[in-house]
C-alpha cells in the first residue's frame, strides 16, 4: 500500500516551499561521548548554516567522555560565541538524560537535534524549523541518508534499507495522515511541548519513539519533511549494526508497554492512526513470534508429531509468507531507489533477504530483554553506536 501510494498516490508536501521572515528561534544539541572522531565536522557543518545567527544557539554535550571531545568543544567555544557546550560528569549517563538537563536552559523555542556522526547541510535548520509555524506541529523529521556509502556491502544494504524507510514508509504515512515517527536526529521538537509533556523517561533508551507517541497521544503533529536531507555514518560491520539493532527493538518494546494504552485511548487520534500505531508499536514483536514459530515447527518436526500433509501445508504457507506476504520491504526499497533516480542499487536487492534473517535473531533477543525489563523492573543502559570515520576525513 504505501509503495503504491509513493508511486501514484497524491503526495503531501510540508512546509519547506513556505518564505517567512519570522523564524523561530531555535537550539541545535549535539549529544556527544567518546566523538573526536566526528565532533569537528559536525560543529563545522552546523556553523555553515543559512539560520540566522541570532536565532540559533548551538549546544554540543559533552556526556562523560574519556576521549580528547571535550577539548575540541573547548577550542570551538573560543572562537564562536553562539557555540555553548555543556559538560556533563555526574548523574546516568544516556541521551535522554542529557536532552533533559539541556531543555531547562536552551534558549531557542524550537530544539533541533542532530547525532554527532551526521553532517547537516546548509540549509536543513531552516527546512525543519520553518514547520514549526504551523501551531499544530509538535515535531518535524528529515531524512537520514547513509555518508559512508561505499565503504563495504554492509553500508550499501543500509543505504537501501534507509531508502525504504524514509523515501517510501515515512513519506507514505504522512500522505495518508497516519503516524509518520519523530526519529531522535535530523529533527525537532517544541522545547515547552517537550516539557510540559514531562521531559525523557531515563530508561527508555528509544527516547524519539517515547516522543512521538506522546506528542500523538496529546493531539499534536508529527511532519515528515523528505526533502529536509542529512548524512549520517552508517556501521561498518555486523557486529555494531547488531548491537544497534538490538537497543532499537528493545527500547520500542518498552514504549510499547507503556504508550499502547494511552494512545488508544486518546481522544484526538483517528481510528487509522490507532490502527497504524499499533502495528508501529508491535513491528519488533513480530520476528520474536516468527522465531518461536520456527522453533516450534522445528521440534514438532523431529519428535514426529507432525505428519507428511501438515509438513507439507507448513512448507506451503512459510513459503507463501515469504514470497508474498513478507515482500512489503522489498517493494517499498525498489521504488524508493527508483524515486532516488538510483536504478543500480535495485542488483543489490536480493542481497538483503540474509538482512532480515541475521535481524531475526537481534530483534528477537532485544524484544526478550523488554519483556525481562517489564518483569524484573531493569533500567537498561544507554549504548553508544561506535564511530569508524579516520580523524583525516
Amino acid at each position: 500500500m504505501f509503495s503504491m501510494n509513493r508511486s501514484i498516490g497524491e503526495q503531501k508536501l510540508f512546509y519547506q516551499d513556505i518564505i517567512d521572515t519570522d523564524l523561530p528561534s531555535v537550539t541545535v544539541i549535539i549529544p556527544m561521548h567518546n566523538e573526536e572522531l566526528v565532533a569537528a565536522n559536525s560543529l563545522e557543518a552546523i556553523l555553515n548554516s543559512d539560520y540566522p545567527s541570532d536565532k540559533l544557539e548551538i549546544i554540543p554535550i559533552e556526556d562523560h567522555s574519556e576521549d580528547g571531545t571535550r577539548k575540541i568543544l573547548e577550542r570551538f567555544e573560543l572562537i564562536h560565541k553562539n557555540i555553548h557546550p555543556f559538560y556533563r560528569s555526574s548523574g546516568n549517563r544516556g541521551k535522554p538524560s542529557a536532552m533533559n538537563e539541556v531543555l531547562q536552559f536552551a534558549q531557542g523555542d524550537v530544539i533541533i537535534v542532530f547525532d554527532a556522526d551526521y553532517i547537516p547541510p546548509r540549509g536543513i535548520i531552516r527546512n525543519i524549523a520553518i514547520s514549526f509555524l504551523d501551531p499544530e506541529v509538535g515535531a518535524v523529521m528529515g531524512r537520514v541518508i547513509p555518508i559512508n556509502v561505499s565503504s563495504n556491502l554492509i553500508t550499501r544494504l543500509l543505504d537501501l534499507e534507509r531508502t525504504g524507510g524514509y523515501q517510501i514508509d515515512q513519506q507514505a504515512r504522512y500522505n495518508l495522515k497516519l503516524i509518520p515517527q519523530y526519529g531522535g536526529t535530523v529533527g525537532g521538537f517544541r522545547k515547552d511541548v517537550a516539557i510540559a509533556l514531562g521531559g525523557f523517561n531515563p530508561n527508555i533508551i528509544t527516547e524519539d519513539t517515547e516522543l512521538t507517541f506522546k506528542l500523538y497521544a496529546r493531539g499534536w503533529k508529527v511532519v515528515y519533511a523528505n526533502r529536509a536531507e542529512c548524512y549520517e555514518e552508517a556501521p561498518e560491520t555486523w557486529a555494531v549494526r547488531s548491537r544497534q539493532v538490538t537497543r532499537w527493538a528493545r527500547g520500542h518494546c518498552q514504549v510499547f508497554f507503556r504508550y499502547l494504552f494511552p494512545m488508544l485511548k486518546s481522544k484526538y487520534l483517528s481510528f487509522l492512526e490507532k490502527f497504524d500505531g499499533i502495528l508501529l508499536l508491535f513491528i519488533y514483536f513480530i520476528p520474536l513470534i516468527l522465531l518461536i514459530g520456527i522453533g516450534a515447527s522445528l521440534t514438532l518436526f523431529f519428535l514426529g508429531e507432525m505428519n507428511l500433509f501438515s509438513s507439507i501445508f507448513v512448507f506451503i504457507m512459510v513459503a507463501t509468507y515469504s514470497s508474498f506476504g513478507n515482500a512489503a520491504p522489498f517493494y517499498q526499497i525498489g521504488v524508493g531507489a527508483l524515486l532516488d533516480g538510483s536504478h543500480a542499487r535495485i542488483r543489490l536487492l536480493a542481497m538483503l533477504m540474509f538482512n532480515f534473517v541475521y535481524y531475526m535473531w537481534y530483534i528477537s533477543k532485544g524484544a526478550f530483554h523488554a519483556i525481562f525489563d517489564v518483569i524484573f523492573t531493569r533500567n537498561p543502559e544507554w549504548q553508544k553506536t561506535q564511530r569508524f570515520r579516520k580523524q583525516d576525513q
